[in-house]
Formats: structure tokens, C-alpha cells, sequence
């Protein structure tokens, strides 16, 4: 839930708001990540009109209304302000008409002043709109930035997922957030991740309490948003379970619509799961630039086998974050 109190108190100065009537109206709902130049609607041509955005008024607007008398002002501007209208807002720090102000005071709407250009407010309040209003996924997750790479570590309660994100920051690497993420689909359709405002910054480690990174270690080892590269889930080691031994399984997950790269991670005693999880972002960086693990094994298989005499050697496939002979695995988060 995006309100009109929350933008102005958010982007306010950026947008150089100032609220001139219907302040009553201030908590007022945006559910549309768009603004609107109403134009031909003044005119009395509503066909396409939605009533659900918020309204921009520039000079060419104030124009036309002012050749109009105080009842067909109020007439056309009646037609134009809904319950469901978020606000308005008039450009160039012109001086709205009476009309307006008393329909904004009558009907609780925010009535706000700028001086930027109505092309301008428009422009710039879509994106900032589209940015507060994309959508947003809650994950149990831990949010680390490893060698400029976000990297979500998941997994069940007490499997050691601060434990490691304390680690790496030891070793250098940043925090985001800590046992809860928000991840949202930006405008740019990049996946970004960040933490809840509360628990910003903090860590909790059973037998110590909560820890805050920024105090402990200092500001440089954390950031308040991530994009997410890749996504590691730690599990308990599991004798029965096969894990890949070459590093051709290729998995992915799918978040917001979007296909990140997943790998697990078997977590036993004595396995350094920090030094795993840096060689894992390593690892990650090189796919990323072309470098397929398994190519390296795949020569020495067929130059092994061209030396013994044998045609048909085993096949491994190479190529940057696909198994060739098997479809590509996207697990559920």
C-alpha cells in the first residue's frame, strides 16, 4: 500500500511538492504507477478517462480553464476528480484556480504546487511511481554482496545461513539484510533485493544475540539494496542424496518472472561453507564470462580415449549456464 504521504514525504523535495489544499486527503492511496496530463479531458471527453492517476496541470491547461466561467470550470473539473484520485499537482508554481482548491478542500484531495515543468513531473514521478510500486516478494533469506555480486543465500531456520554471512563479512564482503528479504522487480526487469527497514543492518546469532554490522565492522561492509546475480540454498549434507561432482548440473530459479542462476550447498562438520560459498561466486563470475568447468575434463576424456583406440567417448557438455543434453532445472523457491 503506497500512499500520498509516503511520496511526499519521500520524494517531496526531489519533486518540489508543496501542499497548497486537501490536506485531509493526505493518506490517500496511488494504486496506478502513472501520472496524467488531463489535456482533452477538460474538454469534456472522458471516454478514456481512468479517474485513477494522479493529475498533472501545466500551463496550457490553467490556460484553457481560465477562458471558462466558475460554473464550467467547476463542471468539467467535477468530471475529472473522483474518490479514486490520488492527487493533483499544478506545474510552474502557477496559481491554481478557486474552483480547483475548493473541489480539492470538498472532496479531501491533495492539492499540491511545483515548480518544475508539467513534462518534466510527469517524466520523473512515472519512473520514481513505477519504482515504488513494482512488485515485491518476501523470502526467508540472507542477502550478501560478494566480489560485486549479490548473492541470496536460503535454506531452513538454523542451517547456518548468518553464521556464513558473519564469515564473509570477516573476509571482507558486504551485508544487505539478514533472515528476511524483500526482492522486487525493477523498472530496468533486474531483480533487486533489500531488508526491512527494522531489521536493516542486523544480524542475529544463536548464544550471541543481535549483532549490528555497520557498528561492529563499520559502514563500509554494508549497503542498503543488492542486485540478486544468483541464489545459493544451504541443506544438510544427506548420505543418499546425489550431488554433483563435475559441475554440469546446471539449476535456475525463478523469481518475479525472472530466471536466476541456483546452486545447493551441502552443509556437513568440517566443511568450510565460507570458503565454499566465495568459491561458488568465484565460479559464478567466470560462467558468466564464458569459462565452462566441465570443458577442461571433456578434452582429457577424448584425447584419453583417442590414445586408447576408443571412438565413442563419453559426452560432456560445454556452453555457459545450459546442460546441453538435459532441460534446464528451475526450482520452485
Amino acid at each position: 500500500m503506497y500512499l500520498v504521504q509516503r511520496m511526499l514525504q519521500t520524494h517531496g523535495s526531489a519533486l518540489d511538492l508543496r501542499l497548497a489544499a486537501g490536506d485531509q486527503g493526505i493518506k490517500r492511496k496511488i494504486h496506478v504507477p502513472e501520472v496524467q496530463r488531463p489535456g482533452i479531458c477538460l474538454a469534456g471527453r472522458l471516454d478514456d478517462y481512468a479517474g485513477e492517476r494522479i493529475l498533472v496541470l501545466g500551463a496550457s491547461e490553467l490556460s484553457y480553464l481560465s477562458r471558462l466561467d466558475d460554473d464550467k470550470c467547476r463542471l468539467r473539473l467535477s468530471a475529472l476528480l473522483t474518490k479514486k484520485t490520488p492527487a493533483v499537482i499544478v506545474a510552474r508554481d502557477l496559481i491554481p484556480p478557486d474552483p480547483l482548491v475548493v473541489l480539492c478542500k470538498q472532496l479531501s484531495i491533495p492539492l499540491f504546487r511545483s515548480s518544475m515543468s508539467a513534462m518534466d513531473l510527469v517524466d520523473k514521478m512515472t519512473f520514481l511511481l513505477r519504482e515504488e510500486l513494482s512488485r515485491t516478494q518476501t523470502l526467508h533469506a540472507t542477502l550478501i554482496e560478494i566480489f560485486g555480486m549479490g548473492m541470496l543465500l536460503r535454506g531452513h531456520s538454523s542451517i547456518g545461513k548468518s553464521e556464513a554471512a558473519l564469515g564473509l563479512i570477516q573476509k571482507g564482503h558486504r551485508l544487505i539484510c539478514d533472515d528476511v528479504a524483500n526482492v522486487r522487480l525493477r523498472v530496468g526487469q533486474s531483480l533487486e533485493g533489500s531488508g526491512p527497514e527494522l531489521t536493516q543492518h542486523l544480524i542475529e546469532i544463536r548464544g550471541i544475540g543481535i549483532i549490528d554490522i555497520a557498528h561492529l565492522y563499520g559502514s563500509v561492509c554494508v549497503r542498503d539494496t543488492k542486485q540478486i546475480d544468483l541464489v545459493i540454498r544451504l541443506e544438510e549434507w544427506d548420505e543418499k542424496h546425489f550431488y554433483d561432482r563435475v559441475g554440469l548440473d546446471e539449476r535456475f530459479c525463478a523469481m518475479h518472472g525472472r530466471i536466476v542462476p541456483y546452486y545447493i550447498l551441502p552443509v556437513k562438520p568440517n566443511r568450510d561453507v565460507v570458503l565454499l560459498i566465495e568459491t561458488l561466486a568465484r565460479l559464478h563470475r567466470l560462467r558468466f564470462r564464458g569459462y565452462q568447468p566441465g570443458e577442461p575434463i571433456g578434452r582429457r576424456y577424448t584425447e584419453h580415449d583417442s590414445r586408447i583406440g576408443i571412438s565413442a567417448a563419453p559426452k560432456l557438455s560445454s556452453g555457459s549456464f545450459r546442460v546441453s543434453s538435459n532441460p534446464i532445472k528451475v526450482a520452485q523457491l
